[in-house]
């Protein structure tokens, strides 16, 4: 993977902004091809033998399509999305007729209970930019960040995002949580 090249102290809005100038130059041809070359690896992951709970996000167009892996790996697993609620996030059983257009314009499930947090398997997460290591760079709210966080989360945590995605240093604070591949 190609990764974006950081000279001197660079901070999380100079990393943001670099990242999202490169993915404006990607064709949507490229988007595509990426998406399902990366939605084929995601496919065939190891852990998904032995995963019952699988958590995924609706991808934004600035990220990786995400919504045939969600349908593809609905009808072997239970799936889960998130739904922000406030200052926080929550993750919901997916069912294609519970979906409606929530927060920031993201499509999210509007019916059911919260599942807890330690019934997650394998959580899939998105971010701006990434590091080989796992560092992720969100959008800037914390959200993921706050979730794994949480008291018995146990979840495999996998990166899912573009090459162009993938940088060389993040500055990383306590609270940060890192991802333990990149797919």
């Amino acid at each position: 993977m190609m990764k974006i090249r950081m000279i001197g102290a660079v901070d999380k809005r100079d990393i943001r902004a670099s990242v999202r100038t490169r993915l404006r130059m990607l064709t949507s041809d490229e988007k595509n091809r990426q998406s399902k070359k990366l939605c084929k690896r995601a496919l065939s992951h190891r852990l998904f033998s032995e995963s019952r709970v699988i958590a995924l996000f609706v991808s934004l167009k600035d990220e990786p399509e995400t919504r045939d892996l969600i349908a593809q790996l609905s009808e072997k697993h239970r799936v889960v999305l998130p739904r922000v609620e406030g200052d926080i996030m929550q993750f919901y059983n997916y069912t294609p007729s519970s979906m409606r257009i929530g927060s920031f314009g993201i499509e999210e499930p509007c019916d059911g209970i919260p599942i807890s947090p330690r019934d997650i398997d394998v959580i899939f997460v998105p971010g701006v930019a990434f590091t080989q290591e796992g560092a992720r760079l969100g959008r800037g709210k914390g959200y993921y960040d706050k979730y794994m966080s949480q008291d018995g989360f146990r979840a495999y945590r996998i990166g899912y995002c573009f090459k162009e995605q993938i940088v060389e240093n993040i500055p990383c604070e306590k609270h940060d949580v890192k991802v333990q591949e990149m797919l």
